[in-house]
């Protein structure tokens, strides 16, 4: 008599299969209701007419009716004076669950307005659900504050929203990795946006401004302290030692952030990829993202 043979063990995806999966097929699923005009016109009729109040309430609002420096720590690049203009008041104009059921209902109807009704009620879509899902259990919590809120948070029940809600939870724990490879870097907030804007893959100067609550003359200082490091060169370009900076933070992100990719497997991480990768170029194509949102300009 045969002993039947356990069955394999899923081969384990490298860093690379990781950070591809991320920032091709989760971050832009999640991410596209920040830019929505369901987010502004649903937190307006909530009392949040400032687009930087309804943001910081609707990312923070899962750590429950926290204060500025909580938010300041957990979100890294923001500016505490900025923050604190509008928490912990905010809390008084609507509560965290609040919140939580308006940001949901965003992520419904903006997703539900880009993809389509077919794309939503597609079996791919509850696949992609179902995978990053997986990956999602093997996130951890420890020394992860905006995962660990999150993961706290219901499933919800519809494919879409349960895929966003994975989405979220997948780019919250390696956003929290990536603090913990900032801060190893010796790179404080503002110093982190100027480098990351100098790859020209970060989030454009303008936007900088107009999101994150600096000024121009803390740019100009944080770049002038990365020209002194010899990370930035007269023209705000990297330098040699920036680029390499930059790249040892990207991979380092990539080791502390591998655990969910490798509970769901090479297999599950390539499939996921390929299913979130057709979601994201909809998503792109019908407009979800503003122009001129990345670059150095």
């Amino acid at each position: 008599m045969t002993t039947p043979s356990a069955p394999p063990t899923p081969t384990t995806p490298t860093t690379r299969d990781a950070r591809r999966c991320h920032h091709s097929a989760v971050n832009p699923f999640h991410s596209a209701h920040y830019f929505s005009p369901d987010y502004a016109q649903q937190f307006a009729a909530l009392g949040f007419e400032d687009h930087n109040a309804a943001y910081l309430v609707g990312r923070a609002a899962a750590m429950g009716a926290v204060g500025a420096g909580a938010v300041a720590a957990a979100f890294y690049n923001f500016s505490h004076g900025m923050i604190s203009r509008h928490l912990p008041a905010a809390w008084t104009v609507a509560s965290p669950d609040q919140v939580l059921a308006t940001r949901l209902r965003v992520a419904d109807t903006t997703l539900r307005r880009l993809l389509g009704d077919e794309v939503i009620a597609s079996p791919e879509l509850a696949e992609a659900a179902g995978l990053a899902l997986r990956a999602a259990e093997g996130c951890t919590r420890h020394a992860r504050t905006l995962y660990a809120a999150h993961a706290d948070l219901p499933v919800p029940e519809e494919p879409h929203l349960a895929y966003w809600h994975a989405a979220t939870l997948l780019r919250e724990h390696r956003g929290d990795g990536h603090l913990a490879a900032l801060l190893a870097a010796g790179l404080d907030p503002v110093e982190a946006l100027v480098s990351h804007t100098a790859t020209g893959k970060g989030m454009s100067t303008r936007w900088l401004l107009s999101t994150r609550g600096w000024s121009q003359d803390d740019l100009d200082a944080a770049a002038a302290r990365l020209r002194g490091r010899g990370l930035l060169g007269p023209e705000g370009e990297l330098t040699e030692a920036g680029v390499r900076l930059r790249a040892e933070l990207e991979d380092r992100t990539d080791e502390l952030d591998l655990a969910p990719y490798a509970h769901l497997g090479a297999e599950g991480v390539a499939r996921l990829t390929e299913l979130g990768q057709g979601f994201a170029l909809r998503l792109v194509t019908a407009g979800a993202f503003p122009a001129g949102l990345l670059g150095k300009d």
